[in-house]
């Protein structure tokens, strides 16, 4: 008996759409008896279909609070942006409220599929996540009955980006609707883009919308300074990127620009997670940014970059490193720092912590053994990195110990021990091998199950990333 192939037929729900898409003036007159249930259905048709009048109706009888079109578009689709604003437009101008449309927010994000393979059929509908709901119980009216509706977006910023025609077009379609739409961006990066051009495009977002923000530019510190006071109106940021920064105003303007820019952490009220590499106007003054930190950080990296023992010694102590579950130092040398310092500061955050990086510190042997205590004390770590130190093989054996008491801790990142390198500094293969498995040897003379990564980048020797060696040994 021959095997009957699979036959999938079109459901009767994608049969009515297409027969009723067959005639858009048809479409656009049953709008209004249209049960909800079946426009998610009918849009999705429509816009693969470029349907643009039906789009323009559908948009102004849209019964949901929300009209996730990032889940069906990409951002090369400026006819079906252009159709959808055409549609808003409509509804912008009429002074009484449409009785059909619940719409308050076009969400162009990547995040609404849900919506739509739950109301294609493709997912289970749960009643607990409906998007018939409202997005905030009763959403406040202005003087406009849509007004204001809110845009969401993720930006990156770019010089590609900002010259693309969809993104042209939507900021040219919200700054000259200025009151009556607000462009909401929850995660906002700004990747090698002028200072000006940034300007300009922040003018037309609500940035007290942004809840994370990446500024990855090659800028000067008085550029910094400048970007400061937009910064400070980002009072709903929870996590902050700032990437190298570059000092080169005479000393005097130098202090200045530092407090510039510093004092506006005092407005970040959110502000959990503070990531800064390569900060080198900090050297010195670490301890002026600490004092505008109004809120506990849940993670902090200051990574790549000169500090005094005088800034480790204000880290220890500042209220806001508390609650600390991840630390960051890499690349910050401490070769000449006392042991006490970078033992205070773990005391400090011991009882939270769950990641700690000191990748290519400098570290010596004895700052390493005087952590050691207060590290077998870290009960929540979860990641531990010292490469890029030189450690010898009695001092590694002293850490594997110390920290094999650590229940939680499955990320273990060491560098080649000393004894696996020639008297020139080069890693021999011979010696690694004899090292490795006297590693093993001691994991198992430990007796707990685990993976440690021993790995040369980056080189304890030259400091730069030589990712030509890493590889686990695992005790079982």
């Amino acid at each position: 008996i021959a095997k009957m192939s699979v036959w999938n037929p079109p459901r009767l729900l994608d049969l009515a759409g297409m027969s009723l898409l067959k005639d858009e003036a048809l479409a656009i007159s049953a709008l209004e008896f249209l049960p909800t249930e079946l426009f998610p259905a009918l849009f999705m048709e429509a816009f693969y279909g470029n349907h643009s009048e039906t789009l323009k109706a559908m948009v102004q009888a849209w019964p949901f609070v929300r009209l996730p079109l990032g889940g069906l578009m990409q951002m090369s689709h400026v006819g079906t942006l252009q159709a959808v604003l055409d549609g808003l437009d409509v509804l912008l101008a009429q002074k009484a409220h449409p009785r059909r449309c619940n719409l308050r927010v076009l969400d162009l994000r990547n995040t609404g599929q849900d919506f739509w393979s739950m109301w294609s059929g493709a997912k289970a509908h749960k009643s607990s996540s409906s998007p018939i709901a409202p997005l905030n119980g009763d959403s406040s009216r202005t003087e406009h009955p849509l007004a204001p509706l809110e845009v969401f977006l993720e930006l990156c910023l770019n010089e590609r980006t900002t010259s693309g025609p969809f993104l042209t077009y939507l900021m040219s379609w919200i700054e000259e609707r200025k009151g009556l739409v607000h462009l909401c961006c929850k995660k906002l990066s700004i990747i090698s883009m002028p200072v000006e051009n940034i300007m300009k495009f922040l003018a037309q977002v609500q940035l007290d919308c942004i809840q994370e923000l990446e500024v990855n530019c090659t800028w000067e510190l008085s550029t910094l300074a400048t970007f400061a006071a937009v910064l400070g109106q980002m009072s709903h940021v929870q996590r902050l990127y700032v990437s190298p920064i570059h000092v080169s105003a005479l000393e005097e303007q130098e202090q200045e620009l530092v407090v510039q820019f510093t004092s506006q952490f005092l407005r970040l009220q959110h502000l959990r997670d503070l990531h800064m590499e390569s900060p080198s106007f900090l050297e010195g003054c670490l301890d002026q940014m600490l004092r505008c930190l109004s809120t506990p950080l849940e993670n902090l990296a200051i990574s790549h970059c000169l500090l005094t023992e005088s800034d480790l010694t204000h880290l220890s102590r500042c209220p806001s490193i508390s609650q600390l579950k991840g630390l960051d130092l890499s690349g910050v040398t401490m070769t000449d720092f006392s042991p006490d310092v970078l033992q205070g500061l773990l005391e400090k955050v011991a009882a939270t912590l769950q990641e700690l990086d000191l990748e290519l510190c400098g570290i010596t042997e004895s700052q390493l053994e005087a952590i050691l205590p207060v590290l077998s004390r870290c009960w929540e770590l979860t990641s531990f990195s010292v490469r890029g130190n030189l450690l010898s093989m009695a001092v590694m054996e002293k850490v594997l110990g110390c920290t094999t008491g650590l229940p939680s801790l499955c990320q273990e990142f060491y560098p080649p021990p000393r004894e696996s390198y020639s008297s020139r500094g080069a890693l021999h293969p011979g010696r690694l091998a004899q090292v490795r498995a006297e590693l093993l040897e001691i994991l198992r003379a430990l007796g707990r199950p685990r993976i440690i990564w021993i790995s040369t980048s980056p080189c304890p020797h030259c400091g730069g990333d030589t990712p030509n060696y890493s590889e686990p040994i695992v005790c079982h």
